[in-house]
């Protein structure tokens, strides 16, 4: 029932008299700013509460956190009035976990202590709780209750009835009154029968154990309700409390239970700003999960804590997974974090796939933008064994964060068959395998009656903001880092970790499949420029340039590593040989062309063969990137034929095809029979035409067919008027 102690505390209704004064003075010109000044009392006058949500069952981080926050509101109270505040308790998944007794008998201590007489605590029940989390809503000043909520069996999970406990929830239920002596009892002690007594007199009262034996022998009982009969726990649903008037009203949403309490607004209490000043650092994981980028944020992140000053980490993802080892690394680190650490908050940009997902559900709070994807396939194929390996580690997750770890699996195994059981006498909802329902249990097929199987969860696609929702599996939707930030006590967007800006340039330019296919476009390009005009020139450092950024840029996406380059290099040589070296295009051009591509393509992710649809996609992009941009060579050869000769920067790295006319009409003006079998050195490259000097004559020449470096030695074999048909000589 209402506190009708607190009702002599509402707000009186403003006397008309200062409205109608400054009304007065509006006509004498002085209006505008009487309005103001009114206006600003009203706003000031309105009276808000604060709203603390805290998750069933409770553990000692959670009670001592709420206790902390109530502590800090206490303190920050005005002398002349009380502030009301809203714990509101969710029941969750329980997971065979339970709120311990030495937990719940502090935070009720705490809160039935004149400590905190300057707020009135509120308890919000939404779903059924059960365990000792019951004994602070015993403590409560006032319970209100969500539709279709309970309580029931205070003592679950304790081997045997204790005296002691009996006697303490006693003692904490009667310096509130919320709770008749004989509810607690029957909430304590399974073992009382419970009653709803309607006497001859007309009074109604709740009567357990030796009281209403009593009753019945006094012959006072005109009709009893049997509650809960012996050995039965007792479970009170919101319309029993709410007839009994131990709850003083039923909700829908907050807003009704700030309207039921008089209050315009709940205000929620941030967790950090409870615990003082929110300072932050931001990491953003994006592209590939590999061992050498996890070792960079790994340092990073410690780096930030040795100042002791930060407190709060934001971690933005936007990546495909690659490395289950290394993600359930950080998944660890940020589902427990450390003192000076206490929150880890996460924010999917746009997906979380694969073990990518294991970091993002570690985080809490956890909040995805509109549009991204969360689970689904990814660039790490993880099977059931793997899964195993780390099941201790996803139960950890589950429990720091209060999330059913059935789905945390399903949405790392795709294969794994996830079900949403409902408990066929309280209502609960519970996501398990079928294996995961009764694997705890003594009896399992008594332990599968208790629940009824509903629709399969559908998780190998991955799960979108609404969806994860739904599922418990984040806490909301937020539209940008900056949002994230505030709600968990920020000012706004915190620095990034101490790394150097160009890498986090590179690695966001190696997310752009365009410039990969540019630069490699470019690189082959450059290169066939050079093979057609031998000497490392300016083509050739180009060329160089664009595979090294490309490889770099793959290396710090954590895609690429020594074996691919080598596979890039041992190609690109191959196919040197096969110009250069051996005529014609064989077994080296042939395999030199396939290396080339093969280290292009597994440059661009970080598997081999593809196992899921995601890995076939990004390997037919891969492919289709190393095709165009092998192209390049081909493109360049027709370009170095057709356009260079006609460009005058680009004239001087080809010759152009000798003139049949001109030389016919040379061979008319000139004898050249006097050096047959003579020896010479080019003067230019011979590709095939070029010049040669003998003695102090340079003349025009043609090789046999195989290109010639500049100062290389020749010998002439052929004379055909004015054209010298020339061969290399070896020195």
């Amino acid at each position: 029932m209402f506190d009708q102690r607190d009702c002599s505390r509402a707000p009186c209704r403003r006397s008309p008299w200062p409205a109608l004064f400054a009304c007065a003075l509006g006509l004498l010109g002085w209006c505008g700013t009487q309005i103001d000044v009114t206006a600003q009392d009203n706003q000031d006058d309105a009276k808000t509460g604060y709203l603390i949500e805290v998750a069933a069952p409770l553990d000692s981080e959670t009670s001592s956190d709420l206790l902390i926050q109530l502590r800090q509101l206490a303190e920050s109270a005005p002398e002349d009035e009380r502030v009301t505040v809203v714990v509101r308790f969710i029941s969750g998944d329980e997971n065979g976990e339970t709120t311990a007794f030495e937990d719940a008998l502090r935070l009720s201590r705490a809160i039935s202590q004149p400590d905190l007489r300057r707020i009135r605590v509120v308890s919000l029940i939404e779903g059924e709780i059960t365990g000792h989390t019951i004994l602070p809503i015993l403590a409560s000043d006032q319970l209100l209750m969500f539709g279709g909520s309970a309580i029931s069996n205070a003592t679950v999970g304790e081997s045997a009835r204790d005296e002691t406990i009996l006697l303490t929830y006693k003692s904490i239920a009667a310096r509130r009154g919320l709770f008749p002596p004989d509810v607690v009892a029957a909430l304590v002690d399974p073992g009382v029968e419970l009653a709803l007594v309607s006497k001859v007199d007309g009074d109604r009262v709740y009567a357990a154990g030796e009281t209403l034996n009593k009753l019945r022998q006094s012959g006072e009982v005109l009709r009893e309700e049997i509650l809960s009969p012996s050995g039965t726990p007792l479970r009170l649903d919101t319309k029993q409390l709410r007839d009994a008037r131990i709850a003083a009203g039923v909700v829908d949403s907050l807003d009704q239970a700030a309207e039921l309490l008089d209050l315009a607004a709940l205000n929620p209490v941030n967790k950090s700003q409870a615990l003082g000043e929110a300072k932050g650092m931001l990491l953003e994981i994006s592209g590939s999960i590999a061992p050498n980028r996890v070792r960079r944020w790994s340092s990073n992140l410690t780096a930030t804590l040795e100042a002791g000053d930060v407190n709060t980490w934001v971690i933005s993802i936007d990546s495909s997974g690659g490395d289950i080892n290394q993600s359930a690394t950080l998944a660890g680190w940020f589902s427990e974090p450390e003192p000076p650490l206490r929150t880890v908050a996460g924010l999917i940009r746009g997906e979380a796939r694969g073990d990518a997902a294991l970091i993002a559900l570690a985080c809490r709070p956890l909040y995805m933008e509109p549009g991204a994807t969360i689970g689904g396939p990814g660039s790490d194929e993880i099977d059931a064994e793997e899964i195993e390996k780390y099941d201790e580690l996803i139960e950890q997750v589950a429990r720091s964060t209060k999330r059913p770890a059935a789905l945390i699996r399903g949405l790392l195994d795709r294969k794994l068959v996830v079900y949403r059981y409902k408990n066929r006498k309280t209502g609960r909802i519970r996501y398990a395998t079928e294996a995961d329902l009764v694997s705890e249990a003594e009896d399992a097929e008594m332990e599968r009656e208790k629940w009824e199987r509903g629709e399969q969860v559908d998780l190998s696609p991955g799960l979108s903001a609404k969806e994860a929702i739904e599922l418990g599996l984040i806490d909301g939707e937020s539209r940008s880092l900056e949002d994230t930030s505030r709600r968990v006590g920020l000012s706004g967007t915190p620095p990034q970790i101490t790394d150097r800006k160009i890498v986090r340039f590179v690695e966001k330019l190696g997310r752009s499949p365009g410039l990969a296919f540019i630069l490699l476009f470019i690189g082959f390009v450059t290169l066939s420029a050079e093979a057609n005009a031998p000497g490392m020139s300016v083509p050739g450092f180009i060329s160089m340039v664009c595979f090294g950024l490309y490889f770099w840029i793959k290396f710090l996406a954590g895609t690429a590593e020594w074996l691919e380059l080598v596979l890039f290099a041992l190609g690109l040589t191959c196919i040197a040989i096969e110009v250069f070296v051996i005529p014609g295009f064989g077994v080296f051009g042939i395999g030199g062309l396939a290396l080339t591509v093969m280290g292009i393509v597994l440059m661009s992710q970080t598997f081999v063969v593809p196992r899921n649809t995601y890995q076939l996609a990004v390997l037919t992009r891969g492919l289709w990137i190393a095709l165009g941009g092998a192209a390049g060579m081909v493109g360049g050869f027709i370009a170095m034929r057709t356009l260079f000769p006609h460009v005058p920067l680009l004239r001087g790295l080809v010759m152009e095809a000798p003139n049949a006319e001109a030389v016919h009409e040379a061979e008319k003006l000139a004898d050249f029979s006097d050096l047959a079998g003579q020896i010479g050195v080019t003067t230019t490259p011979l590709m095939p035409s070029g010049k040669a000097r003998f003695g102090e004559r340079i003349v025009a020449v043609v090789s046999e067919g195989n290109a010639v470096s500049t100062g290389e030695s020749i010998r002439v074999i052929e004379i055909h008027g004015n054209r010298i048909v020339v061969e290399a000589v070896s020195t």
